[in-house]
């Protein structure tokens, strides 16, 4: 058994089977990338292992200290208020086992460049004079979350110097036919859909299927996927987290108001 934590990578869940299988690759990147970290995939629904179910798993092996690492690009109601509630409930029953969550992977330089490579993989330039960019998400109830994302389309239009717009596959808006009718109002010619997405799924199509509906001939990029980078910023969190050793105790995370 490794001396040091296990990292145990916590995705959403789908019923789409290319994101789970998206988060196993990512996992057997991981491995590679650190051989001496136990890494295992975990899941807060709707695929198998459930987190819960992992760390009482973890802890009948004889492990006493698991690092759970959220692999969400946003802060939001699962990184709040639904894992730590999973993590508190374990905990509460199992004593003995310490687990630390880290922070969220977030709008991290190194997926903003993976995402942004996507967009190029599709044959256009971000920096391109007349271009148009979408910058599209999951969405949620939670105001700061979708700002981040704002914040992130603000930062690449300044970047980049072409219109770039967020929009959302659920929750709120602008949706991407609203996003990309703003961009034609603000005189762009050509369009593109960045992904912030981490795997392929229903909402990433979506955001295709819609985007098709307006425009078939604009290009939708893929998700971060299994990158390298996005790796090592998983084991980055992974470390940070080690640094601050926070363990996560809270009995009564806060209610869902939306």
């Amino acid at each position: 058994m490794s001396p040091r934590p296990v990292l145990a990578v916590v995705a959403h869940g789908s019923r789409d089977a290319r994101s789970a299988a998206t988060v196993r690759d990512l996992a057997a990147v991981l491995r590679r990338l650190d051989s001496d970290v136990d890494v295992r995939v975990s899941f807060l629904d709707l695929s198998e292992p459930r987190v819960d179910d992992l760390l009482t798993d973890l802890h009948g092996e004889g492990h006493r200290h698991v690092v759970v690492v959220p692999l969400l690009l946003g802060s939001a109601y699962h990184a709040r208020v639904d894992l730590p509630g999973l993590v508190a409930d374990v905990t509460a029953r199992l004593p003995r086992l310490e687990v630390t969550v880290a922070d969220v992977l977030g709008t991290d330089p190194a997926l903003q460049a993976v995402a942004l490579d996507r967009v190029a993989d599709t044959g256009v330039d971000v920096d391109a004079a007349g271009l148009g960019l979408v910058l599209a998400a999951v969405g949620s109830s939670h105001a700061p979350a979708n700002e981040a994302v704002h914040a992130l389309a603000r930062s690449w239009q300044e970047r980049h110097g072409v219109p770039t717009i967020a929009a959302f596959a659920t929750a709120t808006r602008p949706d991407v036919a609203s996003a990309l009718a703003a961009l034609r109002a603000r005189g762009a010619r050509r369009f593109a859909v960045a992904s912030w997405f981490l795997a392929p799924g229903l909402l990433p199509d979506r955001v295709a299927r819609l985007t098709g509906q307006v425009d078939a001939e604009v290009p939708v990029a893929r998700p971060l996927g299994a990158d390298v980078r996005v790796a090592e910023v998983v084991l980055r969190r992974y470390t940070e987290a080690l640094t601050t050793r926070t363990p996560h105790r809270t009995r009564h995370p806060e209610r869902r108001t939306a």
